[in-house]
């Protein structure tokens, strides 16, 4: 069982605040990843005085890959963060009655890829047999990579996988050392871009064109801090959707916010990297029709059915522990 006495303190830590200051409360915020263009909706909902009305102070700070988030919110350190839900469904798996859950689905549609160049012969699914594909091991897109390939008949054992790390994923594929890479297709994309790679030359395959059911990142809580927080949690949920559908309506004014915190990126690439995750994994079909924030639970469903092909659960797989709706109001939120 998942220890929660650093989660006791974190909390007992986190009320005195509380107390101390009722006007504004202090909610640290655990990101997935660094501060590019995708980021920008909270920086928004932070500029544009979406959290300060719900009488948040909240503190974006940066991760490391998918699975950085979870634990940071699972023990407590941080009341709240953004994760690959399929990250968090294993990880719930390893460490049953972790008080980690999420609650605001913000990947409707994965961005999950395979990014490749066209000269090295990468184009389709089938293309990677025979090539070297470069992966790092922490990489959400990586970790959906078994379940893809079954969907999308590849045969693996002619796939050749190079371990990589995040900083040097790009440039091995700009240089020709690995034919593709796992990645989110938005990032890898645009930092190719950054690297001198011809666009007409890069190949993006999004799994979720090939088959792959699953959702992407979406906020996730520490179901301690929620139980007793629940009022703080909705007023910080509302306040991301705020912020999302700012970017939504200005794209360049959220890729300004990304680069007053992120000084050494190119605002153009950042806005447009937004704007390509806006467009493929936030604003899709199914957000646009029901609201944004929630989830199909028969989606949901054949996700984990999904999952279990490339990952061997060790409990018996329960949706109710990965997903909890109650801080959403009904309806969802209206990007538009």
């Amino acid at each position: 069982m998942f220890h929660r006495t650093i989660t006791a303190i974190s909390l007992a830590v986190s009320l005195t605040a509380g107390i101390a200051n009722a006007e504004t409360i202090k909610m640290p915020f655990a990101l997935d990843w660094k501060f590019e263009g995708p980021s920008a909706a909270y920086f928004a909902a932070i500029d544009n005085g979406h959290f300060e009305a719900a009488g948040l102070d909240v503190e974006v700070t940066a991760g490391q890959g998918s699975l950085d988030a979870i634990p940071k919110v699972a023990t407590g350190a941080y009341p709240v963060g953004f994760a690959d839900i399929n990250s968090l469904i294993k990880f719930l798996d390893q460490n049953p009655g972790a008080p980690v859950t999420a609650v605001m689905m913000i990947y409707d549609k994965p961005p999950f890829a395979i990014v490749g160049r066209k000269s090295l012969g990468v184009e389709a699914p089938k293309d990677l047999e025979g090539k070297v594909l470069g992966a790092p091991p922490p990489d959400g897109a990586w970790a959906q990579f078994p379940a893809f390939a079954e969907a999308a008949g590849i045969d693996t054992s002619k796939v050749t996988v190079e371990p990589v790390g995040f900083p040097t994923r790009e440039p091995m594929l700009a240089e020709g050392k690995v034919a593709a890479v796992t990645g989110f297709s938005f990032s890898s994309y645009l930092n190719l871009v950054r690297l001198g790679v011809e666009e007409a030359d890069i190949s993006t395959i999004l799994m979720a064109d090939h088959g792959l059911e699953l959702y992407g990142n979406a906020i996730i809580v520490n179901t301690d801090y929620a139980k007793e927080n629940a009022e703080t949690v909705k007023g910080f949920l509302a306040a991301v959707a705020a912020g999302w559908k700012d970017v939504a309506a200005d794209p360049a004014m959220g890729a300004k916010a990304v680069i007053a915190r992120n000084p050494a990126a190119d605002e153009a690439l950042e806005q447009r990297r937004l704007e390509l995750c806006l467009e493929a994994n936030v604003l899709t079909d199914y957000v646009m029709e029901n609201g944004f924030g929630g989830i199909d639970e028969a989606r949901m469903a054949a996700g984990i059915e999904q999952l279990a092909k490339n990952y061997e659960f060790q409990n018996a797989p329960d949706a109710s522990l990965y997903f909890d709706a109650a801080f959403l109001p009904e309806g969802l939120f209206a990007l538009k």
